[in-house]
């Protein structure tokens, strides 16, 4: 993995390869970013700059022996611990590494989701082991065996249980030359010993032309689905490669017909659209439930007098124009907060029909019984 495959993140690669020229590395950092920002592959991109035997200005060679054998994570002092569904108590990071580097080449911008479909999870839950714990430790014992460093690269460390302060000593007190590289999204459900012990590497979200000038270099699509796909994902490019995957035809027209039908009170015209929802993929509805909740929300700061910092397209903005007319923040506020309660519920398998009628029954309440109108207006 090099510095130039990873998606922006320019100031953070800048400062990466800085303290490597001027001899700054730190034994034990914390990449800490949201999902889908890169932390993973810079992690493994700086490592690989680390070890490189011919380094450039603003890059590992890609060439030299070291970077070969980084291109197939199979770098003799390269290693890798990751949450896993364990079948046994000693499985450990070793018993899973070909599926991981299988499901890393794959996608380097790697999420829970996507490992889980490269492993037997059934029903059981992701975590990092006691016997993990102590294979970490037996790695990090020995000496380098080609590279300057030894370096270990844990993702999600937030997976570590009380096990984990058994790595405090390894990481406070390593071997010479051991490099320590965590790769988190979440600092508050990393053990405070583990944290307290780390240099803290802050990785920001992706910006919108970020994401969609790679849509468009490097998977090719059109200037309106690269801009769809980079608004709807919120800077996660795990969720953009996910959305190219889907069924994708475009939301804006089928959300404006739901909340004209709605406003209208349609309630027999409801039901053909409840089931051609229903039919369109679990995947697809949460998209679906995403860009109607980012529409209501370019729609609100409209409504604020905040419309310099709305991003639509030139046809839906024009639509928001028109709904800010027929309705008032609060409402649009209730519609919000019903679409989050039915993409929470079919992130977790919520019968599709049930689910999209009875969105559909609040939303009618709120467009067309005006209930959060009076309710603002008795407030008043």
């Amino acid at each position: 993995m090099q510095f130039k495959q990873i998606v922006g993140q320019d100031a953070v690669k800048q400062r990466l390869i800085s303290s490597v020229k001027e001899n700054r590395v730190s034994h034990a950092q914390l990449f800490l970013g949201p999902g889908g920002s890169g932390g993973l592959p810079l992690a493994v991109a700086y490592a690989q700059y680390v070890s490189c035997e011919n380094k450039l200005a603003d890059d590992s060679c890609g060439e030299c022996s070291s970077c070969r054998k980084y291109q197939k994570l199979m770098h003799p002092d390269l290693h890798f611990s990751y949450p896993f569904f364990a079948k046994h108590k000693d499985d450990t990071a070793i018993t899973f590494i070909e599926q991981w580097r299988d499901a890393f080449t794959a996608n380097p911008y790697l999420s829970l989701d996507n490992w889980r479909g490269y492993l037997d999870a059934e029903n059981k839950q992701a975590n990092i082991n006691i016997a993990e714990c102590h294979q970490i430790i037996k790695k990090l014992s020995f000496k380098p065996f080609e590279s300057a460093y030894k370096i270990l690269i844990l993702w999600l460390p937030e997976y570590l249980d009380k096990e984990g302060n058994a790595l405090l000593k390894i990481i406070e007190e390593p071997q010479p030359n051991t490099l320590f590289l965590l790769v988190a999204q979440n600092q508050d459900q990393i053990l405070n010993t583990i944290l307290s012990r780390t240099q803290l590497i802050k990785i920001p979200t992706l910006g919108y032309e970020e994401i969609k000038q790679y849509l468009l270099d490097h998977h090719h699509q059109t200037e309106d689905a690269a801009a769809e796909i980079a608004y709807l994902c919120n800077g996660n490019l795990t969720e953009a490669l996910t959305m190219l995957n889907t069924d994708n035809k475009g939301y804006h027209e089928l959300f404006v017909q739901w909340l004209r039908l709605c406003f209208a009170n349609k309630g027999l015209e409801i039901m053909p659209f409840v089931d051609q929802v229903a039919k369109m993929g679990r995947e697809n509805q949460k998209n679906f439930l995403r860009y109607g909740i980012s529409f209501l929300r370019e729609c609100c700061m409209l409504l604020s007098g905040a419309g310099s910092l709305v991003h639509l397209p030139a046809r839906e903005l024009e639509t928001a124009q028109k709904m800010t007319s027929v309705m008032i923040v609060p409402e649009a506020q209730a519609i919000v907060a019903e679409l989050e309660k039915a993409h929470y519920h079919v992130e977790r398998n919520g019968n599709p029909k049930i689910l999209f009628l009875d969105v559909s029954l609040q939303i009618i309440k709120v467009l067309s019984f005006k209930t959060i109108r009076q309710t603002a207006d008795t407030n008043i």
